[in-house]
């Protein structure tokens, strides 16, 4: 049978795997081996390195496992979609886009294969499935940019898997850890055209290997002790658990095995315990420091991007793309975690004004001024959406309006000279620009302009996005 030559073949591809993670097993005791300065330094370099693991971790266990939790979504291997975009209600992930009915698949790869069927749609319709791996890698992409809309047939398969490929599969795709997240996004036009799209979600089909080659299932995966995510949202050392936790099913990457060495001097990689109320009182202090001296490199690469010297084109892809920058990885999670790799999406945030100074609708109104023939150039779509600078969520408003975006152009006003002048505001701007306000809340926020299939002039940086002006309140 197929589907038995094909688990013989992946038993035998997993003794490199798992000789490796025996190489990375040991545990040197941190109190002997390394200095408090050397454990701070270490701390910061696993923060910075574990912490998308936790977030997507979190995110995983609210969508996949705890089924009392609201964002709970279905269990592995099994598709689920909102049948409308998001809203304010919706917390499964911070900075959501608003423009695409998410549909949302957890794989487990371990005991089998999995088959996705994408539907053939329209041509003018932007569909995408993003696969992001248990270090938040996006390792490939199905859909408009990366295969067209006409759909096909795909085969999921995880580290350990090594066989041929079954008839009428358009594509084998690999995912580097046994568990991977597919996040389906399509585009929604109005309001009107939410029930095409609900169409189009239930042509996303997902069967196991067995199922499509007609076979009997082979054995199951053995259960998870799943544990509960870390908080993530206050930075400590207790997602380093949880990082350990999820490297079982993230094999090792050779290549990061000089870090993981590193790593394993405070219990944090593949075989590791790690114990924060084990160490000294000294060393507590040190792990603690390093994890401060993460969220300074954070802050300071947040002045970056503020500053336009980083984009989130460079924060999200693949593991070759990244080029082992953690710090990158480590932003993107943290800001926007399941960002698009930049063929797929780009995203300008807008956290400061155009005189550098923080976003704040308590204090004052703002505008962004894009003059004829300056909107991005784009091969799908633009929106610009608001967010919560304390909650990094969506703002609730008596319009339940979350963005503006290019597919409502035509519902826009226009100065004389055909430029664009969007509000974004906490109070109503007037019947002149209502058409044309964002609303904020009564206080911090922040604004995420994207850029779906960015031109060429986006790619390479050519296009410059406009400054948001500060404008007197009245």
């Amino acid at each position: 049978m197929l589907l038995q030559t094909l688990r013989k073949s992946s038993a035998l591809a997993l003794f490199p795997v798992l000789s490796f993670l025996i190489s990375c097993n040991s545990k040197p005791t941190a109190e002997s081996s390394i200095s408090p300065a050397e454990a701070r330094q270490i701390a910061k370099e696993a923060y910075i390195y574990g912490f998308p693991m936790a977030a997507n971790y979190q995110t995983m266990y609210k969508q996949a496992i705890d089924t009392s939790s609201r964002d709970y979504r279905g269990t592995f291997n099994t598709l689920n979609s909102s049948k409308s975009v998001a809203t304010p209600e919706d917390k499964f992930v911070v900075t959501p886009n608003s423009d695409t009915p998410y549909s949302y698949l957890w794989m487990d790869l371990r005991a089998e294969p999995v088959i996705i069927n994408m539907p053939r749609i329209e041509p003018d319709r932007y569909y995408t499935g993003q696969m992001v791996d248990l270090y938040t890698y996006n390792f490939a992409y199905l859909g408009t940019r990366a295969y067209g809309n006409d759909g096909g047939t795909f085969m999921i398969v995880g580290p350990n898997w090594n066989g041929p490929t079954p008839p009428g599969i358009k594509d084998v795709i690999h995912s580097e850890t046994e568990f991977a997240y597919l996040l389906f996004r399509t585009q929604l036009f109005n309001a009107a055209d939410l029930p095409k799209v609900n169409k189009i979600q239930s042509g996303y089909h997902v069967q196991l290997l067995s199922e499509f080659l007609h076979q009997p299932a082979p054995p199951a995966a053995p259960a998870v002790n799943w544990p509960k995510p870390a908080d993530i949202a206050t930075p400590s050392a207790d997602i380093f658990p949880i990082v350990n936790f999820v490297f079982q099913y993230a094999p090792a990457n050779p290549s990061e095995k000089e870090f993981l060495t590193r790593f394993a001097k405070i219990n944090v990689g593949p075989g590791q315990t790690f114990n924060f109320s084990s160490f000294s009182p000294e060393m507590q202090q040190a792990i603690n420091d390093g994890i401060k001296d993460a969220t300074a490199d954070a802050a300071a690469l947040q002045k970056k991007v503020d500053a336009d010297q980083v984009s989130s084109g460079d924060m999200f892809g693949t593991r070759a793309f990244l080029k082992d920058n953690y710090l990158y990885r480590y932003f993107g999670a943290k800001m926007g975690l399941y960002g698009n790799s930049k063929q797929d999406a780009i995203y300008f945030g807008y956290f400061v004004d155009g005189n550098h100074q923080p976003l704040d609708a308590s204090k004052s109104s703002y505008e962004l001024h894009f003059p004829k023939g300056t909107l991005p150039p784009n091969k799908a779509f633009w929106s610009l959406t608001m967010y919560d600078g304390k909650t990094q969520f969506l703002v609730e408003n008596p319009l339940k309006r979350y963005l503006l975006n290019s597919t409502t152009l035509k519902s826009y006003k226009y100065g004389p000279d055909g430029s664009l002048t969007l509000y974004l505001s906490h109070d109503n701007p007037g019947p002149t620009k209502q058409s044309n306000w964002l609303p904020a809340p009564d206080g911090p926020f922040y604004s995420v302009l994207r850029v779906y299939m960015p031109g060429d002039s986006v790619l390479d940086g050519t296009w410059k996005k406009p400054p948001l002006q500060p404008v007197s309140m009245k």
